[in-house]
């Protein structure tokens, strides 16, 4: 029997952050639950135990079920049957073992019938259904939709729907249209009030909507007549049960193909609205969105390590000149590199989950009483620091998982071109990760200003002051003098003042920052877990090339040289 969770023990070190013991004191409230649920913990032992048993059940579910099924899957993938969608046998297996399991809504509170998870241990989760089968990820992981429900929804509706989601049902979140993709502020799906029904009423067409046929749907439309902007859109709730949503088609994909991707045909379909007029984009969308981009970043880098093990595998078993070709340096290098790029895109989620954790839990705190004043200092720093992570974790992952899933297939030679291994399968489903819930150039886009304004500087300087073990002393040194580069690199290009060459640069500032952290992060590791010492060689050596290359670029390039770029 294979287990995803007791063959990473990556995951358990990530787990076992000191951090912890102030995000589950957030999160447990002085254990309150415990008078109220016999399954609630009563102290933080208690716990911490809950969460390794329960990731310890979703990692045989992922080892026995979903990734048995992944291949079936990718070949059967969903029908749209009378305008419903009818998914992959395998994929209604899954969904079934996860529900049976009690695995959906697994972050909601326990009064709705949730578990109360913190951010980490879902997102371990998630990490692992990923590694599974991406596609099923993109299922169950939508239930973070409950989580703007919850925050911005009103008590009946939290009542209503969020209990729904953790009894098994599924969500959708319903933004894009066939002229608004990134550019949400295009949405015209039209919400219309009824004053004699008294409720709103959707019309128009979604497209690229993620499980479609979902039982409940956050819908972004426009409720403010004759405007064009984000300031004429509403969040609302769509049920199912009541009709007026049918699926036109579902999306012949690339990869991720068990998850259906449908274009919708709304028409007087009756909504709720969810929060307040006018909000729908600015402030709702903005929360789900990034909700959505950690999501992914976990999806990246449970592609990831499914990548490195297909690969570690192969090389082991195949031969060549007489000897087992990991052997070889040509491949032992990219095998070396490919788990370095793993264990920093996962150590940058872990950070960012952390951030979010601790911000989460305090705002929700701050609705039942008023913070203390150190309160709201922890929360405005975390706040910060999660917004600032996100685009790195949810970039820099996806980017890592589209590189290892290629040198993946790289490393089975021409076997890697055939259906017969789950290379292909992991290449075509990684190609998403770096496009939807936002490209890399728009990750590149959110993470410049923290750049511009000293923030990764700043956190930079935190980590740097962080004791090390004997030992890595030497890549601290490295990281100090990547840290230096970066920091002129930054200063030459805004003290140009010139928007333009910001603007074009901000790709390689914001990889220079991120390469800075990750190897932080590893070396921290490094220090506390033997097994993480070969990623932090190989990525601090393998990020100070590519700083370097970025600062060579940089320090030479002159902005008349622009025009040369410009078409």
């Amino acid at each position: 029997m294979a287990n995803f969770y007791l063959d990473t023990p990556e995951l358990k070190h990530h787990l076992n952050h000191p951090l912890m013991k102030r995000i589950v004191e957030l999160k447990e409230r002085n254990y309150a639950d415990k008078e109220i649920y016999d399954y609630a913990p009563v102290d933080f032992e208690d716990a911490m135990d809950s969460y390794d048993k329960i990731l310890e059940i979703v990692g045989e579910i992922c080892g026995d079920i979903i990734a048995p099924n992944a291949e079936d899957v990718d070949h059967e993938g969903p029908q749209v049957i009378n305008n419903r969608v009818k998914y992959a046998s395998g994929t209604a297996q899954n969904l079934k073992a996860v529900v049976d399991a009690g695995l959906m809504g697994v972050a909601m509170p326990r009064r709705f019938g949730g578990l109360n998870f913190p951010v980490v241990p879902y997102i371990m989760a998630a990490d692992m259904v990923s590694r599974s089968d991406a596609g099923f990820e993109n299922l169950w992981g939508l239930q973070d939709c409950a989580e703007t429900l919850y925050e911005f929804g009103n008590e009946d509706q939290k009542k209503q729907y969020i209990t729904r989601v953790c009894g098994g049902e599924t969500m959708s979140m319903d933004l894009t249209e066939p002229d608004a993709g990134s550019d949400l502020q295009a949405v015209m799906l039209k919400a219309s009030y009824s004053e004699k029904d008294e409720c709103w009423y959707l019309n128009g067409v979604k497209r690229f909507i993620t499980n479609g046929d979902a039982d409940i749907h956050l819908v972004l439309a426009r409720s403010e007549e004759g405007t064009h902007d984000g300031r004429g859109l509403s969040m609302f709730i769509y049920d199912k049960k009541n009709g007026g949503v049918n699926v036109r088609r579902i999306e012949n994909k690339m990869g991720i193909k068990g998850s259906p991707t449908c274009e919708l045909v709304f028409k007087n379909a009756k909504a709720e609205l969810c929060g307040d007029r006018k909000l729908g984009l600015i402030k709702y969308v903005m929360a789900l969105m990034n909700g959505a981009r950690l999501g992914i970043a976990a999806q990246a880098v449970g592609l990831s390590q499914a990548a490195y093990n297909e690969a570690l595998t192969y090389a082991k078993d195949r031969k060549q000149f007489g000897k087992a070709i990991v052997e070889f340096p040509a491949i032992y290098e990219i095998l070396s590199l490919m788990k370095a790029k793993l264990d920093a895109s996962r150590t940058l989620l872990y950070e960012n989950a952390r951030f979010v954790d601790i911000y989460k839990s305090l705002d929700d705190i701050s609705k039942e009483r008023k913070l203390t004043p150190e309160e709201r200092t922890e929360q405005k720093t975390f706040l910060k620091l999660a917004d600032s992570f996100t685009p790195l974790a949810k970039g820099m992952g996806s980017e890592f998982a589209n590189q290892n899933a290629y040198d993946c297939i790289q490393i089975h030679g021409g076997s890697g071109f055939m259906k017969d291994y789950a290379c292909e399968r992991i290449y075509r489903d990684a190609r998403i990760t770096s496009i939807y819930e936002g490209t890399t150039q728009l990750q590149v886009v959110a993470a410049i200003r923290y750049v511009t304004n000293g923030a990764y500087l700043a956190r930079i300087k935190e980590y740097q002051v962080m004791p090390v073990a004997p030992g890595f002393e030497g890549l601290r040194n490295r990281l100090k003098n990547m840290t230096e580069k970066y920091e002129t690199a930054v200063e030459k290009i805004i003290s140009s003042k010139d928007q333009e060459l910001l603007d074009f640069m901000a790709r390689r500032l914001v990889e220079m920052a991120a390469y800075t952290v990750m190897g932080y992060l590893l070396v921290q590791d490094a220090s506390k877990c033997d097994s993480f010492a070969e990623s932090a060689q190989v990525f601090v050596r393998y990020a100070e090339g590519e700083i370097d290359k970025h600062a060579l670029f940089i320090n030479k390039f002159d902005k008349d040289e622009l025009a040369y770029y410009r078409k």
